[in-house]
């Protein structure tokens, strides 16, 4: 499953934020956390620069942009010397200001459009619209089956591409069923590994329904806010976790591959 998607003012594909602002300035696990996982929906390759010697810490680059208006004000307005300083870089280090500007571009001027940059709500002719967050199950030819959630609520639908408001409803059951067989079609395969998150949710998920039987549409809000509240340190046990739950998946997943290979029939030809 995909993390839910929206659409640019330019059509282009971004990832729904995971977080607020706020909270991402505040938590350096936090912003790392949904800046690797935005790089990871974007396909883009996430790595720490450096410059004049030393790693630049994109997280104090986030924050200084953004308090200033964000990236397009800091060009309009001539502030990135202003940014470069709070770095402190050697005297010899030349054209920093640039290297900043071309890191930003790069890095976080994307995760911006995201994380700041993005509305959460709006009101438009007396009705509000609201930021919702979700998976993608699937994707067919007219769009997208999705679980979303708005507030408290957990919502299962469709959402289509605006030429194509009509489906037939036979499409939707076939794509359906192509996706069942998909995943029931070989039970050897390795089961997909789970990330820290999913280990905490499972966890939480468990206690609650065990505390609040009767609450269940808002054990999803509820555990986010936890692991939003969470410790650094508390954190990484689950994330350690899901690092571990990674390579047992990659290591069962090249064996796998290895006896495919074994079992894949020798054709000859006289």
């Amino acid at each position: 499953m995909l993390p839910a998607e929206r659409i640019g003012s330019e059509g282009e594909s971004y990832p729904v934020a995971l977080a607020s602002h706020d909270d991402v300035v505040k938590d350096s696990s936090l912003f790392w956390e949904t800046l690797r996982s935005f790089h990871r929906f974007m396909g883009t390759k996430l790595m720490v620069p450096v410059i004049g010697g030393k790693e630049l810490n994109l997280h104090v680059l986030y924050i200084e942009v953004t308090k200033r208006g964000g990236f397009s004000k800091v060009v309009t307005l001539k502030k990135w010397r202003e940014v470069s300083a709070i770095f402190g870089f050697s005297p010899t280090t030349t054209s920093a200001s640039y290297a900043l500007r071309k890191r930003y571009l790069k890095f976080l001027y994307p995760y911006e459009n995201t994380y700041f940059l993005t509305p959460k709500s709006s009101t438009h002719s007396g009705h509000s619209s609201f930021q919702a967050t979700g998976m993608i199950d699937t994707k067919f030819e007219y769009g997208y089956i999705v679980t979303m959630q708005l507030d408290t609520e957990i919502l299962h639908g469709v959402l289509y591409h605006p030429q194509h408001s009509v489906i037939v409803s036979n499409n939707l059951d076939s794509t359906r069923r192509r996706r069942k067989r998909r995943n029931e079609g070989d039970p050897t395969r390795p089961k997909t590994n789970r990330s820290g998150y999913n280990f905490f949710f499972a966890e939480k998920h468990a206690e609650l329904k065990s505390k609040y039987p009767l609450r269940e549409r808002e054990f999803t809000k509820m555990i986010g806010e936890s692991w939003t509240n969470l410790c650094p340190e508390d954190k990484m046990v689950y994330q350690n976790q899901g690092l571990k739950d990674k390579e047992r998946y990659q290591r069962e997943l090249a064996e796998y591959k290895e006896r495919a290979k074994e079992w894949k029939p020798k054709v000859t030809v006289d």
